[in-house]
Order: C-alpha cells, then sequence, then structure tokens
C-alpha cells in the first residue's frame, strides 16, 4: 500500500484537476437550487451518450444532429403511445430497436413510434433516452432534485455511521442500475458531477459524490501496468469485478485514504476518492497528458519510458506478455 500510495500520489500532484469542484459547476448548482429537472436530465443524458467512442466523436455527433430535450420527450409522450412499451417506465423493456436495420420487438407499429424519431448515433441510446426519461418521470415523480435528496436521506439515517457515504451510493446507484444501457462507470461518472456541485445546504451530496469512482479500461490498465492490483492481491480482468471486493474502485477507494486532497485545492474534501480515480484517468487519457495507455505503451513489453515520473518506482508490467 506504501508504493501505491506513493505512486499515485505523484499522479495527483502531476494531473490533478482543479476543476471538480468550481466555476465549472455553477450551472449545475443553478439546476439544482430551482429544481431543474429538465437541465439535469439533459446533463445526464449526455454523459450517457459517451460511450463506445470517443468523447470528441460523441459530442461532434450531437454537436450536428442535436440531442434530445426533456420537452422533447414530454411532448412525444403526451398522448397514449403507439406501443406498450412505452406506458410507463416498469413496462419499457425488450423494446430492441435497431437504427441500422430499422426494426425493433414490435416491427409492425414502428412506423407509429416516437422512440425512433430522435436521430441519435444507434439504437441503444434511443433506448436509453426514453429509459431515463421514464425512470425520472415516473420513479422521482418529475423531480429529480427531491427525489435524489429523499433517497439520500433515508440512507444515511439507516444502519452504521462508519457505511453512511457508501450506503447513500448505493441507494442512488441501484434503482439507476435498471435504466436501459447505463453502465456503473456511467453512472459514478455522471451523478458524481451533479452531486458535488450542489450548493453547501446539502452536505449529503458532496459525501455522496466525491466517493463515487468511474472505473474505465484506462484506470484499470494503470492499476495493472504499475503493479498495483497484483501488490494488493486485486488481481483481476477489466468488467463487473473492478467494482467488487479488491477491485480497482475499492483500491483506489483505500489509497484515497491516505491522500490529503486539500491541499491541492482548498475546496476539496480530504478524502476524495472521485479526485483520485479522475487524476489516474487524467494521466492516461491521449487527450490529456497520455502518459499510459495502449497507444504510447506497446503492451506486448514493459514500458519503456524512461521520462516519466514514476518509472523508477512503477513495476512496468506487461498486459499482453
Amino acid at each position: 500500500m506504501d508504493c501505491a500510495v506513493t505512486l499515485v500520489d505523484t499522479v495527483c500532484r502531476l494531473a490533478g484537476a482543479e476543476s471538480l469542484i468550481g466555476a465549472e459547476s455553477n450551472d449545475l448548482r443553478r439546476a439544482i437550487l430551482n429544481h431543474d429537472t429538465p437541465r439535469l436530465f439533459e446533463h445526464l443524458l449526455e454523459a450517457f451518450s459517451l460511450q463506445g467512442i470517443s468523447d470528441h466523436a460523441a459530442r461532434s455527433y450531437m454537436g450536428h444532429r442535436g440531442r434530445p430535450t426533456w420537452r422533447d420527450l414530454q411532448r412525444a409522450t403526451l398522448r397514449p403511445p403507439a406501443c406498450s412499451k412505452l406506458r410507463c417506465y416498469w413496462s419499457f423493456h425488450g423494446c430492441g430497436y435497431r437504427k441500422d436495420g430499422r426494426t425493433c420487438a414490435e416491427p409492425e407499429i414502428l412506423t407509429y413510434c416516437s422512440l425512433p424519431r430522435h436521430d441519435l448515433r444507434n439504437g441503444r441510446l434511443n433506448q436509453t433516452t426514453y429509459s431515463l426519461f421514464l425512470f425520472i418521470r415516473d420513479v422521482a415523480e418529475g423531480n429529480l432534485v427531491d427525489w435524489i435528496d429523499q433517497t439520500l436521506d433515508r440512507a444515511s439515517l439507516s444502519g452504521r455511521a462508519i457505511q453512511r457515504a457508501s450506503r447513500m451510493r448505493s441507494a442512488l446507484i441501484e434503482p439507476l442500475r435498471n435504466v436501459f444501457g447505463v453502465s456503473d462507470k456511467l453512472l459514478n461518472m455522471a451523478l458524481s458531477d451533479i452531486l458535488m456541485a450542489a450548493p453547501s445546504s446539502k452536505p449529503t451530496w458532496m459525501e455522496a459524490g466525491s466517493g463515487m469512482i468511474a472505473i474505465d479500461t484506462l484506470v484499470h490498465n494503470f492499476l495493472s501496468r504499475t503493479g498495483i492490483q497484483p501488490r494488493l492481491g486485486a488481481k483481476h480482468v477489466f468488467g463487473p469485478a473492478c467494482y467488487g471486493t479488491g477491485g480497482c474502485a475499492d483500491i483506489i477507494a483505500r489509497i484515497a485514504t491516505r491522500i490529503d486532497a486539500s491541499q491541492y485545492d482548498p475546496n476539496y474534501p480530504r478524502i476524495f476518492p472521485r479526485f483520485v480515480q479522475h487524476s489516474i484517468w487524467r494521466w492516461c487519457a491521449q487527450l490529456e497528458l497520455g502518459i499510459c495507455n495502449g497507444n504510447t505503451i506497446d503492451d506486448r513489453f514493459r514500458c519503456s519510458n524512461k521520462g516519466c515520473p514514476l518509472f523508477s518506482r512503477c513495476e512496468r508490467v506487461a498486459l499482453h506478455a
């Protein structure tokens, strides 16, 4: 653990972002204060659209083709739907819409269905859009801020105090896992942005959001290449195990307790797992520092980048030796 903390602390010093909490959160903070569900829906939907291709490519597509808004979905669902699957959140399953084949589970009524009318990158995103809208409309009763408040309050008052933050995170993540096409990584990433933007009058939001960790292949492979996973007895393949006991998220949460994030920004909480994970991601991402990724390292061999600040301490494990 001492070696892991030394490596990750160096990464935080060199790649830690100063904008996880700050001016860039003002728009979301206003939306929270105003109970602006349409704005929060659109933030979540944009984050959920960043899968399958690069962020730049996804945003470029949305910039050219537009993206559905909350009011677009409201208008589309004013009348009784042609498809019974769109009646409510609990009936929306097995849709099967595919944009490339213009087909779905009920092809005889596809022409009359509102779901395919939004020009999104693929049919899965159309399904995600409606699933998220129906969740907020039916489960959160149209007010996402109130739903988050109530969910966090219930979770914070039950069980042991030492596990409170973990319970609050799980209470938010678990029901949203049933939104179509949404992974744990996307949920943690999108929800943490919203929760950490909350005003000081909502301390439980920051408590829950600061511990939400988004594990992608960059973060997973960093923990493997550096030897942190095998050192801590937590070697595993990328996937659900990253969020299991001893997985990537667990490793980062443990390391975060040994790194005082407030030294990098006084607005940050002292223990800030999301900051630690985001620092590792920036260290690796091609459009950020781009130091530790499959484009710069031939994973058939140990890393040979002697200019890397971690080189002398890193185990430089070859992922595909």
